[in-house]
């Protein structure tokens, strides 16, 4: 038997060793105190402010700009199917790490639900977009892991606002929204629609939870719990509960391990759907993912 055959068994079993725990470790808890962090004063004034307003054929295209939590200026871009009664249901449509709101597969999910009569809003991720201003990458360990901490927390808040823009629109049905994460979108998605209630319907494609398993032989420390607690989605997927949770994940994804998306999905609470594609990360079929989240919303929202 080989040194390296038996240092990856020895570090496989360390990571199962890990999860076992960690799965563990979640159980048993009710509202975490972290959840507190996201609460925010609703009444700051929006001040927001129509940028542009434009026909795209199917669909008026509004870009808009407003305030968020610790006086960041968001821009956001809601589209307003034309065919539809009003006041529309809303899907939220978070992009992934490095990505933008108009990426293309995000454009791809804008045309799928406006074809399907949903108004759909984008917002850029803190630092991404029209709102990068720093060239750190997103990392959970390195240099700049505080940094990326504040990046994902802010969009929550960010998020969070943009249900207050949403719900001073006549065109939009406060009671019926759903949102739409993908990849760190999906992570942000799992903390946000877990803290705010006013979103109906979660859809979390190609997300996990069990942060502290990035940290290796470090991961149950102190510094890391603390670290993780305000970010990681195991900390809060439990609060979406009852609202109908589906989750939409790769087999074979190489950049969020499955074992993440199944602990996720274990830790949260019914009523809950996970489906599996044989796909890595970047070859999930959109063209099959987004009307899994359609039928999601026509059902539950």
């Amino acid at each position: 038997m080989s040194k390296m055959y038996v240092k990856s068994t020895i570090i496989k079993i360390t990571f199962f060793v890990l999860l076992l725990i960690s799965i563990v470790s979640c159980g048993g808890k009710k509202e975490l105190p972290v959840a507190a962090y996201y609460n925010y004063d609703a009444e700051l004034p929006l001040q927001d402010t129509l940028l542009n307003k434009a026909d795209s054929g199917n669909y008026t295209l509004l870009k808009v700009a407003f305030n968020s939590v610790h006086d960041k200026t968001v821009y956001g871009l809601l589209s307003l199917p034309e065919n539809a009664s009003k006041p529309l249901p809303v899907i939220i449509l978070l992009h992934g790490v490095g990505d933008r709101k108009t990426v293309d597969y995000i454009e791809v999910g804008n045309s799928y639900f406006t074809d399907a009569g949903y108004a759909v809003f984008r917002i850029d991720i803190a630092n991404h977009g029209e709102r990068k201003t720093q060239n750190y990458e997103v990392d959970f360990t390195g240099d700049y892991k505080y940094w990326t901490r504040d990046i994902l927390s802010q969009t929550v808040f960010d998020l969070r606002r943009s249900i207050d823009f949403l719900s001073t629109r006549e065109e939009i049905d406060p009671e019926r929204i759903g949102f739409f994460g993908i990849s760190l979108g999906g992570f942000i998605g799992t903390v946000f629609c877990s803290v705010d209630t006013r979103v109906k319907v979660p859809v979390l494609a190609l997300a996990g939870g069990g942060l502290n398993i990035l940290f290796g032989m470090k991961a149950l420390n102190k510094e890391t719990a603390d670290y993780i607690s305000i970010i990681d989605p195991i900390n809060y997927v439990k609060m979406i509960s009852p609202r109908p949770l589906l989750m939409i994940n790769a087999e074979n994804d190489d950049i969020v391990p499955p074992v993440t998306s199944k602990l996720l999905f274990k830790t949260a609470k019914e009523p809950k759907k996970i489906i599996w594609y044989p796909a890595k990360h970047h070859d999930i079929p959109i063209d099959k993912v987004y009307p899994d989240g359609i039928n999601w919303f026509d059902k539950h929202l």
